[in-house]
């Protein structure tokens, strides 16, 4: 049984409200909260992928109801992440070696938010092949790490000028609701079980998230919204440089 005493709950609600705000589900944020509450290694990650695709989906409704999830360009970037990010929640491979290098990206991505706190006026159209390809890897590196891939996706958008920060945080919320899902899947087909997830600890979680979702599509402006995201990558960059 988890443990769903104050603290831990405070940090997870904190965790889904600040990602969910940028269109992310928190998932990089609860393993670091569970790690640090010593919750057992096994259960880290089934359980961080239930509360993503819970934050994830709610995210995704309330990007999609306010209008900024337009997929005419984007939506190659879809079709291989799934079934990678299914591989990745299958497959068990160290990846230690790769986490330092994807951290300083993070930590690079981070800095240029905060010194670009608007969106480009001219937006590029990438090509498909180039969004397959960025799809399949980032959905391969979601279900290695148990994340949904959103705090690699966003800023990739928004620094190549393929989306503006509200339809890029539409595209990743449902990147990651999609990849959570094959990856929980994946998972699963490994005979994993999800411990049991206590109701006090899943609906502060997702209430938390819905509620940041709603303020980063609506109503936050994109100065907060972009600075925000910077600390939200800063903080996932710097949990993979000093993850072991």
């Amino acid at each position: 049984m988890v443990d769903h005493s104050g603290p831990m709950l405070l940090a997870l609600a904190l965790v889904a409200f600040f990602y969910a705000s940028v269109g992310h589900a928190g998932a990089s944020g609860y393993i670091a909260v569970f790690s640090l509450f010593g919750v057992e290694a096994s259960a880290i990650k089934p359980l961080a992928l239930v509360l993503n695709v819970a934050v994830a989906a709610l995210g995704t409704w309330q990007f999609l109801r306010s209008g900024h999830l337009r997929l005419g360009r984007i939506w190659p970037v879809y079709l291989l992440a799934i079934p990678s990010a299914f591989l990745g929640g299958y497959l068990d491979l160290p990846i230690r070696w790769f986490n330092g290098l994807v951290g300083l990206v993070l930590l690079t991505s981070a800095a240029r938010f905060v010194q670009q706190p608007r969106d480009p006026e001219q937006l590029r159209d990438p090509r498909p092949s180039t969004l397959l390809l960025t799809g399949s890897s980032l959905g391969l590196l979601a279900g290695l790490t148990g994340t949904g891939g959103g705090v690699f996706l966003t800023p990739l958008l928004v620094l190549m000028g393929w989306c503006r920060t509200r339809e890029a945080a539409a595209v990743s919320v449902l990147f990651i609701l999609l990849n959570s899902l094959a990856a929980l899947g994946g998972l699963l087909l490994t005979r994993q079980t999800v411990p049991p997830l206590p109701w006090p600890l899943f609906l502060t979680v997702a209430l938390a998230g819905g509620l940041g979702s709603r303020l980063g599509s609506a109503h936050w402006p994109v100065a907060t919204i972009r600075r925000t995201l910077a600390a939200v990558v800063a903080v996932a960059g710097m949990r993979l440089l000093l993850s072991d």
